[in-house]
């Protein structure tokens, strides 16, 4: 019992700790989104597209992943 409040604890650290960066990480995305626009949106464009295709790959393997618990 002990153990898995402590296990529960541990994992609630490391989201959090995970969630810190992704916050600080999704700024640099989004600056970054805005340089490649505003140098040549058009190759952005394609290279976005191709961004959006594999996250939507990912998505699929996710939802797969999540229904074997």
């Amino acid at each position: 019992m002990i153990l898995s409040i402590f296990m529960k604890v541990n994992y609630n650290k490391i989201i959090s700790q995970i969630e810190k960066i992704r916050t600080k990480n999704n700024v640099n995305w989004m600056n970054l989104l805005r340089l490649a626009f505003s140098l040549d949106p058009e190759k952005a464009g394609r290279i976005m597209s191709k961004i959006n295709y594999d996250d939507k790959k990912i998505s699929e393997l996710l939802k797969k992943l999540s229904k074997l618990r």
